[in-house]
C-alpha cells in the first residue's frame, strides 16, 4: 500500500478515536452509564424525560394521515432485513472458518438499546428498534461482504464508487497484477491447512 494512503488512513482511525472519546464525554453530560450494553440513567433524569413524553393521539396528529398510511411499507421491510441477517450469519458460519478469515462479531453492530427511553413513547420505542435493527443488519452484513472481498477480489475499481468500506483502500490498485498476485497468494497461505489439518494463522 502507498505510504500516503497508509498515512491518511491512520488519522482517519485517529479521528475516529477521539471521535469515541468525546462520545464517552458526552454520557457523562446526558448522566447515563453502559454496563454489559445495558443502559443505566439516575433517577431524576428518568423523571425528566417521562415528563417529555408525546402521547400517542397527540403524536399520531401531529404526524398526520399520509405518514400513517404509507408505514406499513416501512415495517414490511422487516421481512427482507430478517432474511439477510439470516443468510449473511449462515454464510459466514458456513464459509469464513475454510477461508481462515475471521468471523463478524454481530453484536458490534446491531444494538437494540433505545426503548429503554423513557420520553420516547409505544411506537417510537418501535420505529427506533426497527431503524437500529434495519441499519445494524446492513452494517453486518457488509463488513461481512467487505472481508469476503478482501480475501476473493482486493481490486480497486477503475471508476470512482461513493461509500466504500475501509478495507478498501487496502486493496491493489486497478491494473497493478503484480500487487493483486501478491495478495491472492497471501491470502491462499492464511487458508492452507499446516501438518496439523488446521490453516495457518
Amino acid at each position: 500500500m502507498d505510504s500516503s494512503v497508509k498515512s491518511i488512513i491512520d488519522k482517519i482511525q485517529e479521528l475516529e478515536q477521539e471521535l469515541e472519546n468525546e462520545i464517552a464525554q458526552q454520557r457523562n453530560r446526558f448522566q447515563y452509564s453502559v454496563r454489559e450494553k445495558r443502559v443505566e440513567f439516575e433517577a431524576e433524569i428518568i423523571g425528566r424525560h417521562k415528563k417529555l413524553k408525546t402521547g400517542i393521539i397527540s403524536f399520531l396528529w401531529d404526524i398526520g394521515l399520509v405518514h400513517i398510511l404509507v408505514s406499513p411499507i416501512i415495517y414490511i421491510q422487516i421481512i427482507p432485513l430478517v432474511f439477510l441477517d439470516i443468510a449473511t450469519s449462515l454464510f459466514q458460519f458456513l464459509i469464513f472458518p475454510v477461508y481462515s478469515i475471521p468471523k463478524v462479531p454481530r453484536g458490534d453492530f446491531i444494538a437494540m438499546d433505545r426503548h429503554h427511553l423513557a420520553y420516547l413513547n409505544v411506537i417510537e420505542k418501535i420505529n427506533c428498534a426497527f431503524c437500529g435493527y434495519a441499519n445494524g443488519v446492513l452494517a453486518y452484513s457488509r463488513e461481512i461482504a467487505a472481508r469476503t472481498e478482501a480475501y476473493w477480489c482486493p481490486i480497486k475499481h477503475a471508476s470512482k464508487t461513493a461509500g466504500q468500506h475501509r478495507r478498501y483502500y487496502k486493496f491493489s490498485e486497478y491494473g497493478d497484477g503484480e500487487g493483486y498476485q501478491k495478495n491472492k497468494r497471501s491470502n491462499l497461505l492464511k487458508s492452507r491447512p499446516s501438518e496439523h489439518g488446521t490453516p495457518e494463522s
